[in-house]
């Protein structure tokens, strides 16, 4: 057994089986949905009800991680003579990072004898929850937390997220597109192919007309970003689209000859800002 516990938010999107069998402690964020607060992210609504109460126009509103919440949590880790290291969710999308260094900084005169340490993953939904899975892997190889904390710094911006969304209000909605954009791209059939760049926000990376060639654009992207890295498996998360995400994972298995794919859905706090039907795939590469 190790002598620390890798910690996350729930906006890394990953299972719930899957951070239950490997010992990963998870910080849920909450949202409101027409005024009511939930907690605890996908374990708490019906994944389908929300995103089709997206389409028929309800907003929710997200929240970055409370600061009581990690606390808590944290203190739990720590008083079983732990030491923790918390991968957090992208400063660039979320002030949740910036609240569990604040945690961190509050415990480490409570607990002197306690290693802590808070990494900036620069990393959103699965994309997230795949650093996590290499810090797993590296935990469960027998990897100290000194040396974890140093390989997960160096690689963090080897993590590909490429992704595309189904419908352009939701990037209006969250301002990263303008309303006439928005417009004009939906009478033109237009499909953006986006990515997480080195400073872990949200950018466009080029316009296609059509859904089918926006998908194929993911793969592709994977093509030029992919350098000399050899990925053994990859990740793919989907909002109510799990046809759509498993036409993107034939492809990577037909182009890269990769069959170990995880497929997961995006939860409620990343999914109020991308939108239902949108697909993300996530790998290692030599760029972002």
């Amino acid at each position: 057994m190790s002598d620390y516990v890798i910690s996350t938010e729930s906006t890394s999107d990953l299972p719930a089986e899957y951070t239950a069998n490997h010992d990963v402690e998870v910080i849920p964020l909450t949202f409101t949905f027409d005024g009511v607060t939930i907690l605890g992210e996908k374990e708490a609504v019906d994944l389908k009800e929300f995103y089709d109460r997206m389409r028929a126009n309800a907003l929710p509103k997200t929240m970055a991680s409370n600061l009581d919440t990690l606390l808590s949590k944290f203190r739990s880790i720590l008083d079983q003579g732990k030491d923790l290291l918390h991968i957090a969710f992208s400063s660039g999308l979320s002030s949740s990072c910036n609240n569990a260094q604040i945690a961190a900084g509050m415990l480490k005169d409570e607990y002197p004898d306690r290693k802590i340490a808070v990494v900036d993953s620069l990393c959103a939904s699965l994309g997230q929850g795949f650093f996590v899975d290499a810090a797993v892997r590296k935990r469960d190889e027998g990897v100290g937390f000194d040396e974890l904390v140093t390989w997960l710094e160096e690689n963090k911006l080897h993590i590909c997220h490429i992704f595309t969304v189904d419908d352009l209000k939701y990037l209006k909605n969250g301002g990263r597109i303008s309303r006439t954009t928005a417009i004009v791209g939906t009478l033109l059939n237009v499909k953006p192919v986006l990515h997480t760049d080195d400073e872990g926000h949200l950018v466009s990376l080029y316009n296609v007309r059509g859904r089918k060639k926006a998908l194929t654009g993911l793969v592709d992207k994977m093509e030029e970003n992919v350098g000399s890295y050899k990925n053994d498996h990859v990740f793919i998360s989907h909002a109510d689209s799990i046809e759509d995400a498993k036409f993107v994972g034939d492809l990577v298995t037909k182009r890269f000859g990769i069959s170990d794919i995880m497929y997961g859905d995006i939860g409620p706090v990343i999914g109020s800002h991308a939108g239902p039907g949108t697909i993300a795939l996530f790998f290692f590469g030599e760029k972002r």
